[in-house]
């Protein structure tokens, strides 16, 4: 495991992504980010003191679903930050987030190109950036990012190899013990400006979000982002 801590970077995930020898398990730390990415196109705002970080996967034969892989992502990062700053209410939310008392703690973003899988975590650990029509959260500094970058590259390793050993249903499975209940009212926006509503009713075994619909039926979300009603 090689974690390379830098000043400045445009975004952790292209650079890492585009680094000719970057092998699995290297992470890319950046104290300032002039590029961050977020999901479906958004910015991520950079402040200072929060933590932006990306790690390489290489996709084999015999891996689990790569899409199962946000799984594993998700619930190393809620262990980091349960090791870091213990006793916080933490809930992860589906497809990418972390949330602290009902606002966004953190974000996820996994990029792929060929066999490479680029997973990039931002987490506010100093300051809660304004997002527009969403509220943030942050740990108020009680964390900075070079102490934190250890604790994630190691919760990541142990997701991974679990992503590569157990049946896809187990991280469903686990992933569903720390996130919002089943029956919680949500709304899911995707990419065609469409937004469907319904109550959360759990995971397919591949990470698909389970909507429940009125009159009983159920709807299986790929891509979208939730909002909790």
């Amino acid at each position: 495991m090689r974690i390379r801590i830098v000043e400045q970077t445009g975004s952790t995930n292209s650079d890492i992504l585009g680094e000719a020898g970057a092998v699995e398990g290297d992470w890319l730390i950046a104290l300032d980010q002039s590029a961050g990415k977020g999901r479906q196109g958004r910015s991520w705002i950079s402040v200072e003191g929060n933590f932006y970080g990306s790690t390489l996967v290489e996709v084999m034969a015999g891996d689990s679903p790569a899409q199962t892989l946000s799984l594993a992502a998700g619930l190393a990062l809620i262990e980091a930050v349960d090791i870091a700053v213990p006793g916080q209410a933490l809930m992860l939310k589906w497809p990418n987030d972390l949330m602290l008392l009902g606002r966004k703690l953190a974000g996820i973003l996994l990029e792929r190109s060929g066999d490479r899988i680029a997973v990039g975590f931002g987490v506010n650990l100093a300051g809660a950036p304004e997002l527009d029509g969403r509220q943030a959260a942050s740990l108020n500094g009680e964390v900075g990012p070079q102490s934190f970058a250890p604790l994630l590259a190691g919760s990541f390793a142990r997701l991974l190899s679990l992503w590569r050993s157990s049946e896809p249903g187990l991280l469903a499975h686990a992933w569903l013990a720390r996130a919002h209940p089943i029956g919680t009212p949500l709304s899911v926006h995707t990419g065609k400006d469409e937004t469907v509503s319904g109550r959360f009713a759990g995971l397919e075994q591949d990470g698909a979000l389970r909507l429940a619909m009125d009159g009983g039926a159920i709807e299986i979300v790929r891509a979208g982002d939730v909002v909790l009603d």
